[in-house]
């Protein structure tokens, strides 16, 4: 089969299966969290649930082979504490991607993902926040108590897709977050989906995405820090690795 024939093929087959069984999962895991709730607390359902997110995100991945394969890397053991995930961001599979890092996870969204059909009342059911729809105040209570439970926050601090292997700045509140609860972070580098999907384009490209969590920074490390130098510490790291793994490709 010529590669264009090969790729509408299997972009055709992706976008089947997502669109005809997302509402069909949907519907099966959130009836699996409801079903149990009146015989476990809230915490705990809220917990199952958003364990079962990450299962919804690894079956959506799994549609796109053998178009696009995932790897992800651990570069160091991660802190049994809760984490904040600072990841760069290229993509709309980003998102996705969050499956992978271990723990419960709740993502720091922007507005938009919250006004899809089906996955925008799951993510807000989950308890995701878009910072840009709160004030940043509340942003950071809401985060603070979700750490005390044990959860973990993702974040894409640049904000907006690079669409490039240029990372854009960062915005400072998932560091006034960590400055605040001393929480430790885990950068997370993303290499190889900025075309999985282009940015304008639902179009997935073959190819390998990289998923590699760097070595954590604890609050001794970083307690003096202002938040500006905090996260032009983490941004370095994040593009200096970033530049390592393409140049490996």
């Amino acid at each position: 089969m010529k590669p264009f024939l090969q790729k509408f093929f299997l972009n055709s087959t992706f976008y089947v299966l997502f669109f005809a069984l997302t509402p069909v999962l949907v519907s099966v895991l959130s009836l699996a969290v409801v079903v149990r709730a009146p015989f476990i607390s809230h915490r705990r359902a809220m917990c199952h649930f958003r364990q079962l997110i990450k299962v919804y995100g690894k079956i959506i991945i799994s549609f796109a082979r053998p178009l696009v394969r995932v790897q992800y890397e651990e570069s160091a053991p991660l802190p049994d504490a809760p984490r904040l995930y600072v990841c760069n961001h290229r993509s709309a599979s980003d998102p996705f991607l969050m499956a992978f890092p271990p723990g419960e996870i709740v993502q720091w969204v922007n507005t938009w993902p919250f006004r899809l059909p089906i996955l925008g009342p799951f993510a807000r059911w989950a308890g995701y926040l878009s910072v840009r729809a709160m004030p940043s105040e509340e942003a950071l209570a809401r985060s603070a108590r979700l750490l005390e439970q044990g959860v973990s926050i993702a974040a894409f601090p640049e904000g907006t897709r690079s669409a490039s292997r240029v990372m854009g700045p960062f915005h400072g509140l998932i560091f006034r977050l960590a400055l605040q609860t001393g929480a430790p972070i885990v950068p997370i580098c993303i290499s190889g989906n900025e075309n999985i999907p282009h940015k304008g384009s639902i179009a997935l490209n073959p190819g390998t995405i990289r998923i590699k969590t760097l070595p954590a920074l604890t609050q001794s490390d970083y307690r003096s820090f202002a938040p500006f130098k905090l996260k032009t510490l983490v941004h370095e790291q994040i593009s200096a690795e970033l530049k390592r793994m393409e140049a490996a490709e």
